[in-house]
């Protein structure tokens, strides 16, 4: 298992997905947070996702410097990158060059001497947003989800908490 990308829509159930095929290999696993608790409802989010982990999870914390995260992981070492999502809106907001720090961070997870997995949201299946930084990040969404898809050896659809196997080249 190199790189898997497990995307879906909202509560579709990627990350409890991500989460068991990092735990089924051998621990100790790294979890690569792209999260940040700007408010109450979103740190409850954070700590539900904390709380579902078994011990034996590492959890790196990486809003911004994700390429430079999954770079600094040890030879071999299972991680779950949970999510593109939040790390692209991150940056989007911070005014990155995206088309760059896209194009490192795809080379990063490819690079990694070991199982990675990694969370996305499929943001493409719903309207049009109605403004152009909504249509700005649901664009570089889709882009990166592709990019990420091109270099993966597996690809899971995530609907209503069941994986579909969109690519397995294993």
């Amino acid at each position: 298992m190199a790189l898997t990308l497990v995307l879906g829509g909202a509560r579709s159930g990627k990350s409890a997905h991500a989460e068991a095929l990092v735990a089924s290999l051998p621990p100790p696993w790294r979890y690569i947070a792209t999260a940040q608790a700007w408010d109450d409802e979103m740190a409850a989010r954070i700590a539900e996702h904390r709380g579902r982990r078994e011990p034996g999870w590492e959890t790196i914390d990486a809003p911004h410097d994700l390429a430079a995260a999954v770079g600094a992981l040890p030879a071999g070492a299972p991680v779950l990158v949970d999510c593109l999502t939040l790390w692209l809106s991150n940056r989007l907001l911070a005014e990155a060059d995206l088309a760059t720090e896209c194009a490192a961070l795809v080379e990063a997870l490819a690079a990694h001497d070991g199982p990675v997995v990694v969370v996305s949201n499929e943001v493409g299946l719903s309207i049009v947003p109605d403004n152009a930084l909504g249509r700005c990040f649901r664009d570089a969404q889709g882009r990166l989800n592709q990019m990420v898809a091109a270099r993966a050896s597996r690809v899971i659809f995530m609907v209503a908490g069941l994986p579909m196997m969109v690519k397995d080249e294993r």
